[in-house]
């Protein structure tokens, strides 16, 4: 995995938007898997303000998101499909026709996963796959215990990310409890990883993945298996001893 250190959350954006452009530019065809919550969100405004000012293209983009609610409409300002269009789609000339999200209203869930994954098969599989760090090592909505060969499925969420996902909504009462997601299987068929991660509350997670076991009980640990990883991190999510252990990783 190659580390690159930040000095904060905007230095990271920055980094990340570049990482973005410099690979959708490289391309004829570009399929890139996305992320959403809080992590990405200035990183995604700065893709638009690139498209505003450099009017870099999308229409050669084709994008699947990693996960959606159970239960909310595409209209529901908590759903994933809300936050696309609000952060980045209606904002650049991306074709609707090549945005995929899960439908977490359909009426076969378990078909909708299927499908989901045939579908980034037969687009030659995603080119590269943004992450963020959950608290207890999620990635997607893929929870403590998710084989790593899953593929997409219903998950019930844990209790922790229940709880970080609160914010979002105005009564944690209102939070769904159960998603659609990539699973970890669907994940790791991508060519390449972007992981973001940002915050002191995000630190110990970050230790973990770097210097702990590959362990089911930590999904995220998987990607020390993958061939192409790169971590974006700021300062209050790479502890000193990380970087004093693995010092010649960082730049």
């Amino acid at each position: 995995m190659n580390v690159i250190q930040t000095k904060n959350y905007q230095d990271m954006s920055e980094k990340a938007t570049q990482f973005i452009l410099d690979k959708i530019k490289s391309k004829s065809t570009f399929k890139l898997g996305l992320a959403t919550g809080g992590t990405p969100v200035t990183t995604y405004q700065n893709l638009i303000q690139d498209h505003q000012k450099n009017h870099t293209s999308y229409q050669h983009v084709t994008t699947f998101n990693l996960d959606e609610y159970i239960g909310l409409s595409n209209e529901n300002p908590n759903s994933y499909h809300f936050y696309m269009n609000k952060h980045l789609f209606r904002h650049i000339d991306i074709p609707a026709n090549q945005t995929f999200i899960p439908n977490g209203l359909a009426t076969d869930l378990e078909k909708e996963c299927v499908d989901y994954d045939k579908l980034i098969d037969e687009h030659d599989g995603i080119d590269l796959q943004i992450l963020g760090l959950g608290h207890n090592g999620h990635i997607g909505f893929n929870e403590p215990g998710t084989p790593f060969d899953k593929q997409t499925h219903i998950v019930t969420l844990a209790e922790s990310t229940v709880e970080a996902n609160a914010r979002f909504f105005d009564s944690i009462d209102d939070v769904p409890t159960q998603a659609i997601t990539m699973g970890i299987g669907s994940i790791m068929k991508s060519k390449e990883i972007l992981l973001l991660v940002s915050g002191k509350e995000k630190h110990e997670a970050l230790h973990k993945l770097l210097h702990g076991d590959v362990d089911q009980q930590f999904p995220a640990s998987i990607l020390q298996r993958h061939k192409n990883v790169t971590i974006i991190a700021d300062e209050d999510a790479i502890m000193e001893k990380d970087m004093m252990q693995s010092n010649s990783a960082y730049r």
